[in-house]
């Protein structure tokens, strides 16, 4: 998601509905820079490139450059980040941000990288105090999450690009799931890709075909050539809606 984030900020802005960052298991620093560090992401308490770092010279001009662009980002408001921890969250996040960006139709863009939760446990079900373990064997019954896509097409913001992905480790059924995805939910493009070779090649399925995205070498990105196609499918789509107004 890191990769999708950068390419992204390459070309325009957006928002990041993510969870925050989490402290390692079992660290107990009470200093104020332990808490720093398990709040923020690295990145975002770098706010200068003369920190005396030490990074291995063949990766300091990555490691600027990244630094230097995230920090653009956020500094000239191109990048809102909004964290969440529970389902429940999200899903409020999700339909404020979704019908809020309803105004801009055609131009605004939904990048549904992962499903956040397949199932869950429903609010009215957790307990309201700790459960003691001298109360025998632990019995849980799982909820599965809605399936948020269909609503978010149909109803929060209908004109808008919606991109989703359906990951598979059988790639005899991959592309039949990615089709019916695509069906069901009305989405522009399902990016399709196997769990052995994810960050390899994928499959951009619309409903007027497929495009095979493969990774040109060891050195380079997957993402940046995924999201630079989607991109420019975004643009045609908007122009094509609104033919009389400028994307």
């Amino acid at each position: 998601l890191q990769r999708e984030q950068a390419a992204f900020l390459q070309v325009s802005s957006g928002g990041l509905v993510s969870r925050p960052f989490r402290a390692r298991p079992r660290i107990r620093d009470p200093s104020n820079l332990s808490k720093s560090l398990c709040k923020y992401p690295p990145l975002e308490l770098m706010c200068s490139l003369e920190l005396l770092i030490s990074v291995p010279e063949s990766h300091t001009t990555v490691v600027k450059a990244a630094i230097s662009s995230y920090r653009k980002a956020i500094d000239e408001g191109l990048l809102l980040k909004l964290p969440f921890t529970t389902i429940f969250e999200y899903l409020q996040l999700l339909q404020l941000v979704s019908t809020a960006m309803n105004c801009l139709e055609h131009h605004g863009m939904f990048y549904c990288a992962a499903a956040v939760s397949d199932f869950y446990v429903p609010w009215e079900s957790m307990a309201k105090h700790k459960i003691q373990s001298a109360g025998g064997p632990l019995n849980m019954q799982l909820n599965q999450v809605p399936k948020m896509l269909f609503i978010l097409r149909n109803h929060w913001a209908p004109s808008a690009f919606c991109v989703s992905f359906k990951l598979e480790t059988d790639p005899d059924i991959l592309i039949q799931k990615a089709e019916a995805a695509l069906r069901k939910y009305g989405m522009n493009v399902v990016v399709a890709n196997e769990l052995a070779n994810y960050k390899d090649v994928v499959v951009m399925v619309t409903s007027t075909g497929k495009t095979t995205v493969s990774r040109r070498s060891k050195e380079d990105d997957l993402e940046e050539q995924l999201i630079g196609l989607l991109v420019k499918m975004h643009s045609d789509h908007a122009k094509q809606s609104n033919p009389d107004q400028e994307t």
